[in-house]
């Protein structure tokens, strides 16, 4: 098959088109016809060679994909060749074939194209699991979302919009993002170009009482005015630290606080953990898309073999919501 190979990890340069064995499903898989996939931050990591998938997952990058069932594996029902079904993978989306376990896979509502489908399991699923599930947002709360014009972050705004309408969202983005971001429907925007310390003005937006969830993804550096913006019981979900793993934390008032500061990561999580997650998404949001309510944001459709304009792309933060690669025909 067709895919997307690395020549050793580094930059642009390691990635290559190429010829791959196509996988084939194991107890409780799925094996899809990739129609597309979507670029996400971890793609470029891993490139790197930084974020090795989990043991017994594809090499290829790519965690996440729509297309068709094209064979089911043993023991799994409930799914036949040829419907529409998008899905989490550990890794193998960058290829005209991908396993991918049945607990993982959801139906393609019909008023969806392939390449929305494409950018929902990702983003959309790990937006909702760690501003709902995990930080308990809740109708008529305030939630910090940073990041703003990312895949996770528009993809939360969406969320939260569609899930808690009454809920106010404040957002930090780059100036060039902010217009879009504040037309997504955030709040408040905090340029954190020349507001890198955005406590004060959380403060004063939420009249001193500070927010209920704050997702973040930078770790060290925002550590100190994520604490500052949590209101009492509030919760703090990070899932990532691209600004460093270790900062000073005032332990004393996160207890008088009552505050929580809770890791989180989606693709290291057991199969079964992730299917439960991808069920409560199915039951709770799905239906959002189904009726248009949230529509995923494309920044751009590549084919596959101009992966590497892709990837170029998000390295330089030039899109706004999501990067989609074309694998193969609809």
């Amino acid at each position: 098959m067709k895919a997307v190979l690395l020549e050793g990890f580094g930059g642009l340069e390691v990635l290559k088109v190429g010829e791959a064995a196509k996988p084939a499903p194991l107890e409780g898989q799925v094996l899809v016809r990739v129609v597309a996939t979507s670029i996400n931050r971890p793609d470029l990591v891993q490139r790197e060679g930084k974020y090795p998938p989990p043991p017994g997952d594809s090499e290829i990058l790519g965690l996440e994909v729509a297309g068709y069932v094209e064979e089911v594996g043993p023991g799994v029902t409930g799914w036949q060749k040829g419907e529409r079904v998008m899905s989490l993978a550990g890794g193998g989306g960058y290829a005209e074939y991908a396993v991918a376990y049945a607990s993982h896979l959801m139906r393609i509502p019909d008023s969806m194209s392939f390449f929305e489908a494409a950018c929902v399991c990702e983003s959309y699923i790990t937006a909702f699991l760690n501003v709902f599930m995990i930080g308990g947002l809740r109708d008529n709360n305030t939630v910090i979302l940073h990041g703003g014009g990312g895949g996770v972050n528009t993809a939360g705004i969406q969320l939260a919009k569609a899930l808690t309408p009454n809920t106010k969202i404040v957002v930090t983005a780059s100036p060039a993002k902010m217009a879009r971001v504040k037309e997504l429907g955030a709040d408040l925007v905090i340029d954190f170009t020349t507001t890198p310390d955005f406590s004060d003005a959380v403060k004063e937006f939420t009249n001193k009482k500070g927010v209920d969830v704050i997702l973040d993804h930078v770790g060290a550096k925002y550590l100190a005015p994520n604490m500052n913006s949590l209101g009492y019981a509030g919760r703090l979900v990070i899932i990532g630290v691209i600004s460093g793993i270790k900062a000073e934390l005032n332990l004393a008032l996160m207890m008088v606080k009552r505050q929580q500061i809770i890791g989180s990561v989606l693709r290291s999580r057991p199969v079964k953990d992730k299917g439960e997650i991808v069920a409560e998404f199915t039951r709770t949001a799905l239906p959002k898309f189904a009726d248009r309510n949230v529509v995923p944001i494309i920044e751009k459709i590549f084919p596959i073999d101009q992966v590497v304009e892709a990837h170029r792309m998000m390295e330089e933060d030039k899109h706004f919501g999501k990067i989609v690669l074309q694998i193969g025909n609809e």
